[in-house]
């Protein structure tokens, strides 16, 4: 006999799961179901409401909180959290962002979704590097280390493709001969003055106002 799934023991057992982004796949291998029934019962679900669809082929549960660092690591792979979005996420910038901004080796892309935009910068070979794994928000998300963040935002103001968008960071959490060398990977000479400027800034008295 088939088995007839039920929205609250299927929200229930994804929860348990920690699935709180799915495909397709996943849903057929935790429930045990056919490709038919398993598309069906997520595109039924996704119209009304209880499932929200982030591509084709990956869904998240309406009634979770959003992880949107872990969205970003989904919605294109492989990629890393890092520049803007992960120099927030340590405190080296006071921003707060409202763009999450990615590494990625493939072709660079931009999209949307539940009014945030996800944006992947294209890292050549030999640099898409030192990110970790870390647990945020009951997740396990990839992020890139404080020092790599640093090095990937550098490289896109020596590329002219950014600019200085902040008047100061908070480089006491960042180890300089660890930045050095992450900026050595890029073969960018001209990176090393980028250094020594943002230090010189960060030397400056704090202003009083």
């Amino acid at each position: 006999m088939k088995r007839k799934l039920k929205l609250h023991q299927v929200v229930k057992k994804l929860k348990e799961k920690k699935m709180n982004l799915f495909t397709p796949l996943d849903f057929r291998r935790v429930f045990d179901v056919s490709n038919w029934a398993c598309r069906w019962f997520i595109k039924i679900h996704t119209k009304e409401g209880d499932f929200i669809k982030l591509r084709k082929g990956l869904y998240m549960l309406a009634d979770h909180p959003v992880n949107y660092y872990l969205i970003a690591n989904r919605l294109y792979e492989p990629s890393y959290i890092s520049f803007d979005a992960a120099l927030s996420f340590y405190g080296i910038i006071p921003e707060t962002i409202y763009t999450i901004i990615s590494a990625t080796p493939k072709t660079t892309r931009e999209c949307k979704v539940e009014n945030i935009r996800f944006v992947y910068h294209k890292l050549k070979k030999g640099t898409y590097t030192g990110y970790k794994a870390i647990k945020h928000q009951d997740s396990t998300i990839l992020i890139a280390e404080a020092e790599k963040a640093l090095a990937d935002y550098l490289y896109f103001i020596e590329l002219k493709k950014r600019n200085f968008s902040y008047e100061r960071l908070n480089l006491k959490k960042i180890k300089k001969s660890k930045l050095v060398a992450y900026v050595k990977l890029f073969k960018r000479p001209r990176m090393n003055k980028l250094i020594e400027k943002i230090y010189a800034e960060f030397r400056k008295p704090k202003r009083i106002y």
